[in-house]
């Protein structure tokens, strides 16, 4: 008994912490570098695998973590951390078996998919791009973090920086859109609100942004499909986002599941140490995705052990749920086909994250009740969610001022998503209290006042297949599908429209109609409620379609149609009420589109950004020319552009200068517009500025957006807006991956969106 108490009075001097305090209190302990060094030289070879262990909770339950598997795994050091475990009290049952029964005492990560919100849901973040305004994105994730540690999370798999210009890809809704410039502001704004520069602090967590790399671009928009692209397109038009987060510091980094130049991204060494590790330096860990490991065997790559050598030769440091590591390493390493080395140094970027985290100075950092229940869907954050939620909303249509509604006379909300606060949240948001989340029809009757009669009919269900429906409304988020005939539904329906002063029709997919693996060939609405919409229009009362979605759609008939359309995403866990402040007037729409919503599915992939032909349609009405690069049946733009979207207020811009039409590769210009409010109410908008390189060593595109304002502009009021331009706004890859700018012709761009033709010159000389 004695020796026992002697070896834990050892490693306690040794790590700094006392298993008999789960206190707040932290101690000194050595400068990391030394501190992992001297922890690693400890650590048997087992339990250096272990730390690249990362399962899933899979049976722990409050009061039962002693007993579960993964606890027995925790307790031999097999275990680095667990992600999808919730709550302070069932994290700290589960951090003190790694901190008080294992042999060394090494604290776990906990890890969780904390996407767009923790409890307090933001919108999905396809629509939170919309916003165009980093400090409210980085607002987010910052709540986002603050929330998730005080429940004991302590790790995030976010941001998801993928670009896609595939709207079938059902994905397309966890990330921010088709832009590498965007995308790039946005990566290093959700990673700044989670790690806040600084991972000591209780409230921020470790970042990890994904999916590396080219993930949202699978063939067919197929998710977990082939992807094959050149590099060329890889550094010019997918790279930038995830290299944004890595120089914004980003902790880790996750692998995708495609494959790249034939090799899959999770075993790819070229991906993995030479672009991640060599040209951009990051010095974190990299994880797998689910299972990412055991999936290359139906790659054909090879046997679980062969995929998991394959996998840590390639820069892989963690394994998520395939337990490849855990199972092969040691045979690897006795067959020579790993080096003690590399398992060294992936259980050492594993401790430097926990060190970073402060979990060897206080395993129970983030394991503080209190916090719990005084940090967590407070008053404040749904406040401040319910404000950058109005934000994301995008107006695409609004015929005769029909928007904003008066708070008076008889509103009917007609449809399957009115009354649907479990889909409010949309795809992805795992911590989200679905009951506690407010759905169209709440916020309306909130927001309406007294003095608003506001009815109510479902009108129809999500679609005519049941089997559909129930696809689409996995993880609790159902519609509560409606046994009545598809005659009784609408006849409900149309029996309050004729009632009411004006149709508020809530359609569109539901929440889990995007997301992972909810790839679609047809983006159309579904036709039940098309079929719905047409007949609320045919009683002659005004329609106003608040759209719900979580990718662009195909809406010609919608758009030709209806007079009104309010695209709401899926805007998070206070949606009604700030879809209801929007539709209302208490919030001017000022978000814009950060994906192409195109005509036809025909057209996909489509984006703004692309490339001219050698043939290029000459005309701009769209008319088909034979021998030229167009449809025969389609016209080649889009249905709404990127950047666009509309305000109660109307903009218009004047007076665009450029201080000089020259620049040398020292020098700089600015570019300057005046921006008037010539509408009735004050607002906000996006000044988007879109520069073109007319000749270059290799084809350029028509357009790249580089730079932005989100400004405020009161009725009446005139902004001048002023932009800057260097040189390296104007660099690109070229074919030999030199990051260069090349001198000659070049054209800017500045409008309402990216279709505007409003333009200056200059020229790049040496």
């Amino acid at each position: 008994m004695k020796i026992k108490l002697i070896i834990f009075l050892i490693g306690f001097s040794l790590f700094g912490y006392s298993q008999k305090k789960t206190t707040k209190k932290a101690v000194t302990i050595k400068p990391k570098t030394e501190f992992v060094a001297e922890l690693l030289s400890k650590m048997t070879l087992e339990e250096k695998i272990g730390q690249l262990n990362l399962p899933t909770s899979g049976d722990i339950t409050t009061g039962a973590a002693s007993s579960s598997n993964v606890a027995k795994n925790i307790e031999d050091g097999k275990v680095g951390g667990l992600f999808n475990i919730k709550s302070v009290q069932k994290i700290k049952e589960v951090q003190k078996i790694a901190v008080e029964k294992s042999r060394l005492k090494i604290p776990l990560l906990f890890g969780m998919d904390v996407i767009h919100g923790y409890e307090t849901t933001f919108p999905i973040p396809l629509g939170l791009s919309c916003t165009w305004d980093m400090k409210l994105i980085e607002r987010s994730a910052q709540i986002a973090a603050q929330e998730a540690s005080a429940d004991g999370i302590n790790w995030t798999f976010s941001p998801m920086v993928d670009i896609s210009r595939d709207p079938r890809w059902g994905r397309v809704s966890e990330g921010s859109g088709e832009d590498p410039f965007l995308g790039s502001q946005i990566a290093k704004a959700m990673v700044n609100g989670y790690q806040q520069n600084d991972l000591s602090k209780n409230n921020t967590i470790l970042s990890c942004v994904k999916h590396f790399a080219l993930y949202g671009a699978p063939d067919a928009g197929r998710d977990y499909n082939t992807v094959d692209m050149s590099r060329i397109k890889m550094y010019n038009d997918y790279f930038p986002p995830y290299k944004a987060a890595i120089d914004a510091g980003v902790g880790s980094v996750m692998a995708s599941f495609n494959e790249i130049d034939g090799i899959p991204a999770t075993g790819n060494k070229w991906l993995m140490t030479d672009v991640l590790r060599k040209q951009w330096g990051f010095n974190g860990f990299v994880v797998t995705d689910f299972t990412g490991i055991p999936e290359m065997i139906e790659h054909g790559m090879g046997d679980l052990q062969t995929v998991s050598a394959l996998a840590l030769n390639a820069g892989i440091e963690m394994d998520m749920v395939g337990e490849g590591f855990l199972t092969t390493l040691k045979k690897s390493l006795d067959e020579g086909k790993v080096s003690i080395e590399q398992i060294d140094n992936a259980a050492r970027l594993i401790l430097n994250a926990k060190y970073d985290l402060g979990l060897f100075h206080d395993p129970y950092k983030y394991c503080d009740e209190k916090r719990a229940k005084t940090e967590v869907f407070t008053k404040n954050h749904r406040a401040e969610a319910r404000a950058i939620s109005a934000q994301s909303l995008v107006l695409l249509k609004n015929n005769n001022q029909l928007l904003p509604l008066k708070k008076s006379g008889t509103v009917a909300v007609i449809g399957p998503l009115a009354d649907a606060k479990e889909n409010m949240a949309g795809t992805w948001s795992v911590a989200t209290n679905m009951d506690k989340s407010i759905s169209l029809i709440a916020g309306i009757k909130e927001v309406a006042g007294d003095a608003t009669k506001v009815l109510y009919a479902k009108g129809s269900n999500l679609d005519y297949d049941a089997a559909f429906e129930e696809k689409a409304t996995m993880f609790g988020k159902t519609l509560h599908r409606d046994s009545r005939t598809t005659e009784e539904l609408l006849a409900e329906a149309l029996k309050i429209a004729n009632q009411s002063d004006v149709i508020v029709a809530a359609l569109g997919e539901s929440a889990e109609m995007s997301g992972e693996s909810s790839s679609r060939t047809n983006l159309e609405i579904p036709q039940a409620q098309k079929d719905l919409l047409q007949a609320l229009l045919k009683t002659g009362k005004p329609v106003i379609l608040v759209l719900f979605t979580g990718r662009p759609l195909v809406l010609v008939q919608e758009h030709e149609t209806v007079p009104a359309i309010l695209n709401t995403w899926f805007a998070g866990s206070e949606a009604g009420a700030s879809i209801a402040d929007v539709l209302f007037g208490n919030e001017n729409p000022s978000g814009k589109l950060t994906a192409t919503f195109p005509r036809s599915v025909g057209q996909v992939p489509i984006y703004y950004n692309q490339k001219n032909t050698g043939r290029p349609l000459a005309n701009k009405e769209g008319k088909f020319e034979k021998f030229r690069s167009n449809y025969i049946d389609e016209r080649n733009e889009p249905l709404y552009p990127f950047g666009f979207g509309l305000s109660y207020t109307t903009f218009g811009y004047s007076n665009l200068k450029i201080s000089s039409n020259k620049m040398n590769f020292n020098g700089k210009l600015n570019v300057t517009v005046d921006v008037t409010n010539t509408g009735n109410f004050d607002g906000k908008e996006v000044v988007q500025l879109y520069i073109r390189d007319l000749v270059g060593s290799v084809t350029r595109p028509l357009k790249e957006l580089k730079g932005f304002q989100k400004v405020s502009i009161k009725k009446g009021e005139k902004r001048t807006v002023t932009f800057e331009i260097s040189v390296e706004e104007l660099k690109f890859y070229n074919s030999d991956l030199q990051f260069i700018a090349e001198p000659g012709a070049f054209q800017v761009f500045v409008g309402t969106d990216s279709s505007t033709d409003n333009k200056v010159d200059f020229v790049l000389i040496k």
